[in-house]
């Protein structure tokens, strides 16, 4: 089988942690792909994502490598294999491949805490609050692109109504909740929505109000994924020109902290559904 040209994000994390397991067992290419019986050169495209590998083959480099973390070797092995036909995978050539790849962060998530100071999280977006980000977009956007993306953003939403959903933990910024993207009346039904969702048991809800004053991450939105382990997780930055992925060691405990302060200065979750209720009630 011919290398992949383009390795989903889950694919080239699942390639950097087996090279991080091999280096740190001072165990070259050749003598990995010896373990293997394959040519050297599959090695390299495996750890960059670019080629597959089973389960058996991910237990069976991580046994040599030396690794007795067995719940970082089954959660491993969970991500190997082929490309996993996820609902995303309809998108593919409709959207740029990072679209996908935050949906399938989010499918496999256990977690997700969301900090966010100007616009709501997609996962928690109504279609016409959606609809108004977009067509806010520079460059405009066409109309089908417009509709392309807002169905996409909604389909993401899916994995809030799964069987054994991920806890959804969300800060939002009062900021984030006075942007009226669409008008008042699509502000008000956005943040009626925000109040019905954070009354699920997996989906809580913070508010820092503008009088909390500053608090660390104040300019930056982040989305922190966790893993089945967390040497699995993984942090998703928001930018003009896409997402960016972070998962090293020393960042992720950065960004951990980060929301760990932000929850910190936020209202609890009670006194932060009775601020969103006034906020709509007012418009």
């Amino acid at each position: 089988m011919p290398p992949r040209s383009a390795p989903t994000e889950r694919q080239r994390r699942l390639g950097a942690e087996l090279r991080r397991l091999r280096v740190a067992a001072g165990i070259t290419t050749e003598q990995a792909a010896a373990l293997l019986g394959v040519p050297r050169t599959n090695v390299p495209n495996m750890e960059s994502g670019r080629s597959g590998i089973s389960a058996e083959r991910v237990r069976t480099l991580a046994g040599n490598y030396g690794c007795a973390d067995q719940a970082l070797v089954d959660a491993l092995a969970s991500m190997a294999g082929g490309r996993q036909k996820g609902w995303w995978e309809a998108y593919r050539g409709q959207l740029r491949d990072a679209f996908l790849d935050i949906a399938e962060m989010e499918w496999h998530a256990t977690r997700l805490r969301i900090a966010v100071t100007v616009h709501l999280p997609g996962l928690l977006q109504t279609e016409d609050h959606a609809r108004a980000v977009f067509e806010a977009v520079i460059p405009r956007l066409s109309s089908d692109d417009v509709d392309v993306r807002v169905a996409h953003r909604i389909d993401r939403q899916q994995v809030l109504d799964r069987p054994t959903p991920p806890a959804l933990d969300v800060i939002l910024h009062e900021a984030a909740l006075r942007m009226e993207f669409g008008g008042p009346s699509v502000a008000r039904r956005q943040l009626e929505h925000l109040l019905h969702m954070s009354e699920r048991e997996t989906v809580t809800l913070r508010v820092i109000p503008f009088k909390a004053g500053g608090f660390p991450g104040a300019g930056q939105s982040v989305v922190y994924a966790e893993g089945a382990v967390p040497r699995l997780d993984t942090v998703e930055l928001d930018s003009t020109h896409g997402p960016e992925f972070i998962d090293s060691e020393a960042q992720l405990d950065k960004y951990r902290a980060q929301l760990d302060a932000a929850q910190a200065v936020a209202l609890t979750p009670h006194a932060s559904r009775d601020f969103i209720h006034d906020l709509a009630h007012d418009l």
